[in-house]
């Protein structure tokens, strides 16, 4: 006498998978506290008649030209020149940036190699030194200079805030 064997179904019931799911949305929606939208708080500037001064002097600008001379500071200067010139700027303010402005037809080595001459630089307690003038320094005493604070606008800041 042969037994009847039942075989199990390869189908898995899911008829009452969508109850189950429509359930689950309503309970996570009635026990989700619902916050309202908050802005950004922060404070406004008080109403001044008389808005701060900022004066030329707070920054060094950098201009290369379309046949790639340099201007600093409106002076034509050759590109080894730069940190000489700066080092009495910096020594009385270490944090005055140094704005990098190419024109849009200068050579773009003219823009790197004023850039490199600047990083090659930092400024320890005031003073301004290059990496070669100082060749037995660390590469951990040399990193406890800081950088020059280089910036460098496009060409949209060009366009809509210089004048």
């Amino acid at each position: 006498m042969k037994l009847r064997q039942n075989k199990p179904d390869d189908e898995i019931p899911t008829s009452s998978m969508a109850d189950i799911a429509f359930l689950l949305i309503i309970y996570f929606m009635v026990t989700t506290t619902f916050a309202a939208t908050r802005g950004l708080d922060f404070s406004l500037p008080k109403d001044d008649d008389q808005p701060p001064v900022v004066e030329k002097e707070d920054s060094v600008l950098v201009e290369i030209l379309p046949n790639g001379d340099l201007l600093v500071d409106q002076k034509p200067m050759e590109q080894g020149d730069v940190l000489e010139y700066l080092k009495p700027k910096l020594e009385n303010n270490p944090k005055k940036p140094v704005i990098i402005k190419p024109d849009q037809n200068a050579p773009y080595g003219g823009m790197v190699g004023v850039f490199d001459v600047l990083r090659q630089a930092k400024i320890f307690e005031r003073e301004l030194i290059k990496r070669a003038d100082r060749p037995e320094m660390t590469d951990e005493e040399w990193d406890e200079g800081k950088d020059i604070n280089i910036s460098i606008p496009t060409q949209r800041e060009i366009e809509s805030f210089w004048f």
